[in-house]
Order: C-alpha cells, then structure tokens, then sequence
C-alpha cells in the first residue's frame, strides 16, 4: 500500500495553483446549463484539517494558502478562491478537489472520486457520505478512468494528480491518459506534476511523451517559488491542461504575477505558460 498522505502538504503552493486551475475549469464548465461529470482520479480525503500532526510536521500550508491571503492581491479568480477557502481555513482546514469541486458543481452535475490509500479512502467516504451526486470508489485511479471513461454525461474534467511516489507513475500516467482520451477525446484533461531537483526530475520526459501525444490542444503552466536544486527538494509544480477552455490559458497568465510575487521565496519565484500542442 502506499504510504504518500496529502495531509502533509495541504494547502500549500502546489495546491494553490491546482486549485485555482480547477476553479477556473468548472467555472467554465457551469457557463452552460448542461450538465457536467467531475473525475478525480486521486482525490485524498477530501478536506484537511491543518492542526493535525501530518499538517503541523510540515507547516508547508504558511508559505501557500496562508502566505497568498496575506498578500492582497486584486485578480478576481485569486479573490474568489480565498473567499472560497476562507470558511475553512477559519476552522483550521482546508478544502482539497473534490470538495472544491463539490462547492462549485451544479444539482445536475456529479463527481467521480478514486482514491487507493485504505485510511484516505475511509476519511473520504466519510467527509461525503451525504452527497447523493457523489461517488467514491476505492480504486487504482489510473485503473478507474480508464474504466469510467468515457462517462454519461459526456461533458466534464478529470483531475489527475497522482502522488509520484513510485517513479512508474511517470510512464503510467501518459499510457492511460492516452487510453482514456481515445474513449473519450471531447473531455477537460488537468493534470497535476512536480518540479523537483535536477537530478530526481522526471517531469520533463512525461510532458514530452504528452507532447507527441494525439491531442490537438495541451496547454502547459509552470510556477516556481524557488531556484531549482541539483540534488533535493520540490521547487514549483505545473498543470498540464488537455482541451483547455476559450480563453482558460488568458485568465491563468493573468493571475500568475500575483501567485510569483505572494509565493515565491525570497523573489526568486517564476512562470511559464506554454503550448504543447495547439493544432486547428
């Protein structure tokens, strides 16, 4: 079983920039009255609470959620993801995907939520056994979205954001990607990864493998606190979007100046917006 728990770094500034790259994709989503389907391949517990010894032996929530609500900053997603998190962080917690995704979909939208990890899938079940239009399965998520896809209603997104715990994950998220986009091309692909030291840095040959990919249209956004180390350490994360929204990539490199300035360490923040593939 695996040992990754998210507990030890909720809400810091890796899932700052998933969350607010997921509020940014459902919002586009519920602009249309149809219905839609949210999947989250490897949703955690659902919420976090930052008391916990998990959350208190790493601290790392200070330099993201809260170091970003002390910043005052005027990007109206930026605003709208604190007044989201606000509730929660007042309670000592913090809100993971699919709770955010359960904030923001619709009566006549649902949630898919996977998660493999014994105790987080209990944790999980638990935090949304009310929710009628949630499901949780206890399942491998790369196993499970593949299964799923492609779903009814055939509108929506996937969250993908494994833990890359074991270094397979690398080669394994690409092939399933690539399975599920064959089922089901039409759907909104996040997909979450870590920039790590120069020497454990496996990121750039699964973007590349992405890149070669069959998709028309797979935009790639980078935020770096922190210079990049040869040997140690996770200095930024990125979101790979597949069949990003009209406009997803102007809102994103809007709020990216506020996300460097409030996050990066010392100044020494940076960020890249990209196209990987962008074919008519």
């Amino acid at each position: 079983m695996f040992s990754y728990r998210h507990a030890f770094h909720a809400g810091n500034h890796a899932d700052v920039l998933k969350h607010l790259c997921q509020m940014l994709l459902l919002e586009k989503l519920c602009s249309k009255d149809k219905a839609f389907v949210y999947i989250d391949t490897h949703a955690g517990a659902g919420i976090y609470d930052l008391t916990s010894e998990q959350a208190q032996k790493t601290s790392e929530y200070q330099a993201g959620i809260d170091a970003l609500s002390d910043a005052s900053c005027q990007n109206p997603h930026i605003r709208a993801y604190l007044k989201l998190v606000e509730q929660y962080r007042k309670q000592n917690r913090y809100p993971g995907s699919p709770e955010i995704a359960r904030r923001l979909c619709r009566a006549q939208d649902s949630l898919q939520l996977m998660e493999w990890h014994n105790n987080e899938v209990q944790q999980l079940a638990t935090n949304f056994k009310q929710q009628r239009r949630v499901k949780v399965h206890h399942r491998d998520g790369f196993e499970g979205l593949v299964a799923i896809t492609p779903p009814k209603p055939a509108r929506g997104m996937v969250l993908i954001d494994p833990s890359y715990e074991l270094e397979t994950d690398y080669q394994v998220l690409p092939d399933t990607l690539n399975k599920a986009y064959k089922r089901w091309q039409t759907g909104i692909y996040a997909i979450w990864y870590p920039l790590l030291a120069r020497k454990r840095d496996r990121s750039h040959s699964m973007l590349e493998t992405i890149r070669r990919g069959p998709y028309t249209s797979v935009l790639d956004i980078q935020l770096s606190v922190a210079p990049q180390d040869e040997q140690l350490g996770m200095h930024g994360s990125g979101m790979l979007i597949i069949n990003p929204p009209w406009q997803f990539d102007q809102h994103i490199e809007a709020m990216l100046p506020e996300l460097v300035k409030a996050l990066g360490q010392g100044g020494e923040g940076t960020y890249q917006v990209r196209w990987l593939a962008q074919r008519d």
